[in-house]
């Protein structure tokens, strides 16, 4: 542990970053195990109490899974359930309604003041602005309006192929995602949601307002969607 490594935070959240930035240097692979409560706790220099803490945090965030006699492993960001975790939408038979994205051009500019303020972004912050329209049986469901932080994510426009999603995006960055933030509202389909969603003008559209947050909780991806369901629902898990 280097000098000056703590502030005056709270230990085991300083630990949980500290931890954190194995996981996403890679020090730790997913799918393997970390070294042992006792074990960590005597490497930083704090108490087994302490660092079982922030180990419990990082399983609460689903970064790590806790096995019971072999060990506590990293969960891999890219598997199935975790890419999709922040996808509610469920068909008739509740499974989860995927779609093929196609991700549209990538531009950089001065964030507007919306995009500003969901982001956290000083007035003078720049972000990355695109689109992402899903397909199933090849036909539009859903787009995506996405705006992300240039400074979090440089030379995005070169890497159009990993903007699919915010978890494969955050992990090609070396970042780990977290919790999100969603509001839901019904909006109708102006003429360019219109075309892309192969849809009348003035249709009724499922409009999603998300912001996907990193661990460290600051905000990673900003995205507007629009969404027609023929048959379907959005679930929401309480409690």
């Amino acid at each position: 542990m280097t000098e000056n490594r703590f502030s005056t935070r709270p230990l085991y959240l300083q630990l949980r970053e500290a931890l954190l930035e194995r996981i996403a240097a890679g020090q730790w692979k997913a799918g393997n195990a970390i070294p042992n409560e006792s074990d960590l706790a005597r490497e930083f220099g704090v108490s087994p109490g302490t660092m079982r803490k922030a180990l419990d945090l990082l399983e609460s965030q689903r970064v790590l899974t806790r096995r019971q006699g072999r060990g506590t492993f990293i969960n891999d960001q890219n598997s199935a359930e975790m890419a999709q975790r922040y996808n509610k939408l469920r068909g008739p038979d509740g499974r989860p309604v995927l779609g093929e994205p196609e991700v549209g051009p990538i531009s950089e500019g001065a964030a507007s003041e919306p995009e500003a303020r969901r982001l956290s972004l000083e007035p003078e912050g720049r972000v990355y602005r695109f689109t992402r329209t899903y397909f199933r049986e090849h036909r539009p469901f859903m787009m995506d309006q996405v705006a992300v932080p240039a400074t979090m994510f440089p030379g995005l426009e070169k890497q159009r192929e990993v903007a699919t999603d915010v978890v494969t995006l955050a992990q090609r960055y070396g970042l780990l995602t977290g919790s999100a933030s969603e509001r839901i509202t019904i909006a109708s389909a102006d003429a360019t949601r219109a075309d892309i969603l192969n849809v009348a003008p003035g249709a009724p559209l499922l409009n999603f307002d998300r912001v996907v947050f990193e661990l460290n909780g600051l905000p990673l991806e900003w995205r507007l969607g629009y969404c027609h369901l023929t048959s379907g629902y959005y679930l929401a898990a309480l409690g």
